[in-house]
């Protein structure tokens, strides 16, 4: 079986992140952000969404482990910003249903996708430049970042939340996910 960790940043939602793999018969544990790199045990891990990037603990770390990583909300701007690319302030903020186009059809994460996907997703923060080695995957008329990939090292990040039960087909993304995983 495989195990997908949660990394918990103190989200709101985090809980429902690792129900979703549970739900997809996933082994899944909560692990603290403060975490040291060599107790991490999964086949890959979710970065969860929360509400500040100075409070993502050690984050940038798990990045260097060698397995797939998923960052979501804050995750992927912790990603984004770890590895050289840029988070500034949104011009929306707040939490909305979002229409994301699919521009990569062939992304390992969400190129399975409707074209257009509503999801349900918070703008407060966003990535605004791709860090190198990333492709963009989806976007969107209120974030030009919506989704970013890079399958050779298997980091993968969406700017919208896959857990919650506004968002259309977020249950695909974790099964994407753990074929990545596997």
């Amino acid at each position: 079986m495989v195990r997908i960790d949660v990394v918990d940043n103190h989200g709101q939602f985090t809980h429902l992140e690792q129900r979703a793999l549970r739900d997809i018969g996933v082994d899944t544990a909560l692990l603290d952000n403060t975490t040291p790199p060599e107790e991490i045990e999964a086949d890959g891990l979710v970065l969860s969404g929360g509400p500040d990037i100075a409070d993502s603990g050690r984050c940038a770390e798990y990045l260097d482990l060698e397995i797939p990583v998923l960052g979501i909300c804050l995750g992927m701007q912790v990603m984004a910003a770890s590895l050289g690319g840029q988070v500034d302030d949104g011009e929306y903020g707040g939490y909305a249903d979002v229409t994301v186009e699919i521009v990569d059809e062939n992304d390992p994460l969400v190129g399975s996708l409707a074209p257009e996907t509503r999801v349900w997703a918070s703008h407060a923060d966003e990535v605004t430049a791709l860090p190198r080695g990333f492709s963009l995957a989806g976007r969107s008329d209120v974030c030009a970042i919506e989704a970013m990939s890079d399958p050779d090292r298997d980091l993968y990040g969406v700017q919208w939340h896959p857990e919650v039960a506004h968002t259309e087909a977020g249950e695909e993304v974790f099964e994407n996910f753990r074929t990545c995983c596997e």
